[in-house]
């Protein structure tokens, strides 16, 4: 009897996490594919056109693409967790990082045989652009008390713009092949290079929240940004810090966005990856209005959108109509997430607890 109390607690407890909802979005699909299409999770082994081996294959496009995703929903969760608002110039900032990469690279030629800076320095030069980019956004919200999504549309609608402007509204190119390492394949090693440097951020996202009370913070002026303050917490400076990290993330993302291939698209290159991003944590079941997140789940989140959508384009659905299924996914998440409906499902679970129970209790005696 103890023991049957256990598993349903362990059950409820279960239902009650937020990284069940990810979980569960994944499983449908991998069934979906499985019903569909079981060599969509089939891997090749091939080579590229230097003659290195390369893993292919959708499961390898998944972690490939995504992990640019994964990446923004690190700092994209933060951003909604404390502020309770979201970034949407993230896609905007990207082009302009991006751009910054290029033009210390190229210097003044948008066409250069030979690299005008590491590429070190010009990936530090773009960090500190975009960092001060997402201090920007978070004096406006922090400091002016500006809804996020309100503040960061000023940088949303003229990002693409300044990022044309760094490089005189040209296309630069970059010739050398190392360049092409960050957002493709490292010579020897057949895994892409994006899936490394997601593992990296995670790893150190991971270390930060252990050993620093930055989630605690975060949550906790999420949740009440009144009595954090009464206990010795500056919700301004904790608001402010999320967006210059939600920066750093950016320019991670625009080096392996310009890498791959090796030039910039300003009006294209990163185009709505910001509703991924946040639909990425709302997957993840972190709530949109700020408060206690799960960075595991967000993560989680971030592949199941790259999932959807490698999906959708193997069963030859438009790139126009991604949006449509996406929306649909949004609505069913903010359905589920709303508190009737939860509320609902809390008392459907119990009602079916209390009708088991009797019958269980009759087989035992």
């Amino acid at each position: 009897m103890e023991s049957k109390k256990k598993q349903s607690a362990w059950i409820t407890k279960l239902a009650g996490n937020r990284i069940i909802i990810p979980i569960v979005a994944l499983l449908l699909l991998v069934i979906f594919n499985l019903i569909m299409d079981p060599s969509f999770f089939k891997i090749n082994v091939g080579y590229n056109s230097a003659g290195n081996p390369i893993l292919s294959g959708y499961l390898m496009t998944i972690l490939d693409c995504g992990s640019e995703l994964v990446i923004l929903a690190i700092g994209m969760t933060l951003v909604t967790a404390a502020t309770g608002g979201q970034d949407i110039s993230v896609g905007a900032a990207i082009a302009i990082s991006g751009s910054v990469i290029l033009r210390v690279l190229c210097g003044t030629n948008s066409r250069p045989e030979t690299l005008q800076a590491p590429i070190i320095v010009a990936f530090l030069i773009s960090c500190i652009v975009a960092m001060l980019f997402g201090a920007f956004n978070g004096v406006l919200v922090a400091f002016f008390k500006i809804q996020p999504m309100v503040a960061t549309l000023i940088l949303f609608t003229a990002g693409r713009s300044i990022a044309a402007w760094i490089n005189n509204n040209e296309l630069p190119i970059i010739s050398e092949p190392s360049f092409g390492y960050f957002g493709g394949f490292i010579p020897g090693i057949p895994i892409p290079t994006p899936i490394f440097i997601a593992g990296v951020c995670i790893i150190i996202i991971a270390l930060v929240l252990k050993f620093t009370n930055l989630g605690f913070y975060t949550q906790a002026v999420g949740i009440n940004e009144s009595s954090s303050r009464l206990n010795g917490l500056n919700p301004t400076f904790v608001k402010f810090l999320s967006f210059v990290i939600l920066g750093l993330c950016v320019a991670v993302v625009g080096l392996i966005k310009v890498s791959r291939i090796s030039s910039i698209n300003y009006s294209v290159i990163a185009k709505d990856i910001e509703m991924d991003a946040i639909l990425a944590v709302a997957l993840g079941g972190n709530s949109l209005s700020g408060g206690k997140f799960n960075m595991t789940a967000s993560i989680l989140g971030a592949y199941v959108i790259q999932f959807l959508t490698t999906t959708l384009y193997k069963f030859d659905v438009k790139s126009d109509a991604l949006s449509a299924y996406k929306a649909v996914v949004v609505i069913l998440l903010v359905v589920l997430s709303a508190p009737v409906v939860r509320e609902w499902f809390a008392k459907l679970w119990k009602n079916i607890k209390a009708f088991i129970a009797p019958k269980k209790e009759a087989e035992a005696k």
